[in-house]
Formats: C-alpha cells, structure tokens, sequence
C-alpha cells in the first residue's frame, strides 16, 4: 500500500476499490449533482467528492484519477483547451494500449469515452463536435500532455481538505497541442441544432430540467 492509499480511511478506501472499472467510475460522476459553484470555485480532493457527493469536471477528473490509482493504474489527468469557453479536464487510462477517458460536464457528450482510441490526438478529436459555447460556437483547440498526479503527492492530494489550485496552475502552464488551425477554425458552422438538444440535456442552467424548474419556481 502506498503512502498516499494510507492516508485513506478503511471506509474509503473500500468505496474506491467497489468501482473497480471505468464504468463504475462514470456512473459514480454521473449519479452525483455537477458541482455549478454557486458560493465560490472549488477545487475538491477525492476524499471530499467521495463526501459532499458533488463534483465539477477537475474535481471528477482528479477523483477518477485516484480510483483508477487505486485499482493499480497510473493517476492521469489531461486539459483540453477551448476557446470563447471553458477548458475541460479528463482522466484518462490505457487497455490493451488503446486510450479511454472519464469525465464529468455539463455538457453530456464531454463525458467518458470507451478504450479505442490510438492516439491522445484521436481522443481528444472525439471530444469536438460536442465541445461547445452557450452560443454554439464549436471551441475546442488543443490538449495538453497527460499530467501524472503522482508528481503531486506532497500535496496530499487524495484526501486533502485544502483547495488543490496548484493542479490547476500546472495544467494551464504545460505546453499544448493544437487540433485545428485557425484557416480551419474560421471556417466551422457551429453546432448541429439536434445535438446541441442532446448534450444540453443535462446541463444544470441550461437544459430542459433547469428551464423546468425555473417555471415552476414562479
């Protein structure tokens, strides 16, 4: 057992080892309300998403990262950079030499994807065509380099109570990769009208449930 598994509870470190694959992971970040941080930013550790059962799309990243750190693989986070919007944060983890991700989003096609993906190029390219704006502008540009959060374990990063935003600053420091040139950018027609619907289905201001509840609440 390493150093950081030992600053685990016997009660947690038993609720990480009952997702033991990335199913389960994704359905655990799927059951759980995304994080919309009304009161301020946040930047969770596992031990508090496994607690408060909330998470917004690092904190799920970085709670994926340490169970699949748990099962045996290796604690990686990826950024991907956007444009006019948010960068968005994955975990990701090789089968059979093929990449995988999970994730949490507003947005639902910004959330897991299945191990078949040859290169990080390709899996972050199967993120574009849902990787977009309130406005519907398509934004995604370019990936970072998988970040080992073992690097980060002086900063008890597992079951810190402290916000972990030095995590944060490294993943906006390290170089990226671009995905699409800016010729190629100015030419996009946005996002398809039927798959907007589809991926703001969930999305906690902006989709059908939210549009509900604010109707009812009049």
């Amino acid at each position: 057992m390493t150093r950081a598994f030992a600053e685990l509870t016997r009660h947690e470190l038993a609720a990480f080892r009952r997702l033991d694959t990335a199913a389960k992971i994704q359905q655990f970040l799927d059951d759980i309300p995304y994080n919309t941080e009304d009161q301020a930013e946040t930047f969770r550790s596992p031990r508090r998403v496994l607690h408060d059962r909330t998470a917004n799309c690092i904190e799920g990243a970085v709670f994926a990262a340490a169970t699949l750190r748990v099962r045996g693989d290796p604690p990686l986070i990826m950024d991907l950079t956007a444009v006019h919007d948010e960068d968005h944060v994955i975990a990701v983890y090789r089968r059979r030499g093929l990449w995988g991700a999970i994730g949490t989003s507003k947005f639902t096609g910004l959330r897991a994807r299945q191990p078949v993906y040859r290169t990080l190029r390709e899996l972050a390219m199967s993120y574009f065509e849902h990787y977009f704006n309130l406005e519907g502008e398509l934004t995604l540009r370019g990936h970072g380099r998988p970040v080992n959060l073992a690097r980060f374990d002086r900063l008890h990063w597992m079951t810190s109570e402290v916000d972990l935003w030095p995590i944060a600053e490294h993943l906006e420091r390290i170089p990226h990769v671009p995905l699409v040139r800016a010729a190629t950018a100015g030419g996009l027609t946005g996002v398809d009208a039927r798959l907007r619907a589809a991926d703001l289905l969930w999305h906690p201001t902006a989709g059908p449930q939210s549009r509900a509840s604010r109707l009812q609440a009049r």
